[in-house]
């Protein structure tokens, strides 16, 4: 996730570990201002501000919400076409960026279209993250269709290390060794958490498991894909002038319509038959449309406050939402968890603090 106005205005440095709708909005943004560490000037990493606590729980809220009602609606596996599951989802987003555009910046529709003219060739580039993006949506569907929201929560933080793969393999960067040791303990606590148990001997339920278990690690590599994507294509690129006199709702919309034009071609493609015969939204039922309105509505209202979140409070928003899915699913879902799994967790939390918290690191060393 990127910093940037809590209004959708101004502009900011694009994080390499932030979500991929957030981290795509803001493609070509001027993160060369700031490195992976910095900070918006909101708090700092020793103290969180009020402001900073309110962001980090609505962060934590956020993602724990996506995760529990996506898992509620695809539990029961309803036969929906996830494609029309994903344009539902930028349809809202591209309705409700022009929405503020139109009564909260006082723009115009002509605006968005000069926008749009005027930074064409940013939405040809656009076109790589967006089909990544449209690429993890449809495999959350799946992983949550397989897996319970406790599991896949822990098993989606591989998406750190992945984007760390990435950035090594594709620019050349070194890992600290801090980062070394945080990476180790994720993929310990990946594997602790999915130990399989007595319980767990029905070899119908293990094959449901090992599909969302492999959804999820294809979530985690398009993440880390895409963000070294990004940040590499910034860095050829360099600052955009033309963004710079835009707010970030325009940016949404940009990118919703990418990822609508692609999705939509992926649907005549693959869906055309399904589409014609039963119709687009067929079988879709109303938690699964809570799903879609939650998933559009969350990410951009994240991408709204994530400029007084830096990479530390970032980390601490991630590790609250782990434990908040771990506990919330065993009270809503009944969903058993053993000791393996809080090993495991708690592995995975300390990775998360320790890979961008050097203070944590030297306090421990």
């Amino acid at each position: 996730m990127d910093g940037n106005r809590s209004d959708f205005g101004g502009t900011s440095s694009l994080s390499n570990k932030s979500s991929m709708d957030v981290e795509s909005a803001r493609l070509l943004e001027d993160s060369e201002k700031k490195g992976p560490d910095a900070k918006d000037g909101s708090m700092n990493s020793a103290t969180i501000s009020a402001t900073g606590l309110k962001v980090l729980i609505l962060l934590a809220v956020q993602n724990c919400s996506k995760n529990l009602i996506m898992r509620y609606a695809m539990q029961s596996k309803p036969e929906i076409l996830y494609s029309a599951a994903v344009i539902g989802s930028e349809t809202t987003k591209l309705t409700l960026s022009i929405c503020y555009i139109l009564f909260v910046d006082r723009g115009t529709l002509s605006s968005i279209w000069r926008f749009l003219k005027q930074d064409y060739k940013n939405m040809i580039l656009l076109c790589v993250p967006a089909t990544v993006y449209n690429i993890q949506q449809t495999l959350e569907y799946v992983a949550l269709s397989n897996l319970d929201a406790s599991a896949f929560s822990v098993l989606v933080q591989t998406k750190l290390l992945a984007t760390a793969i990435f950035a090594v393999v594709l620019m050349g960067r070194k890992l600290n060794r801090a980062q070394t040791m945080s990476l180790v303990l994720l993929t310990t606590g990946v594997m602790l958490c999915n130990m399989k148990t007595e319980s767990d001997d029905d070899s119908k339920y293990y094959s449901s498991r090992s599909t969302g278990i492999m959804a999820t690690l294809g979530i985690s590599l398009s993440s880390g894909f895409a963000s070294v994507y990004t940040e590499k294509v910034i860095k050829v690129r360099g600052n955009n002038d033309i963004r710079s006199s835009y707010s970030l709702a325009y940016m949404q919309v940009q990118l919703a319509l990418a990822s609508l034009i692609i999705i939509g071609v992926w649907a005549i493609i693959k869906d055309f038959g399904s589409i014609f015969e039963y119709g687009l939204w067929h079988n879709f039922n109303a938690p699964a449309a809570l799903s879609v309105v939650n998933s559009a509505i969350g990410g951009l209202t994240v991408a709204a406050v994530l400029k007084f979140a830096d990479a530390v409070l970032k980390g601490y928003a991630t590790a609250l939402s782990v434990i908040l899915t771990g506990l919330l699913s065993m009270f809503f879902f009944g969903t058993q968890l053993s000791s393996f799994y809080f090993l495991g967790m708690v592995n995975v939390i300390i990775s998360m603090l320790l890979y961008n918290n050097k203070a944590l690191y030297e306090s421990m060393c």
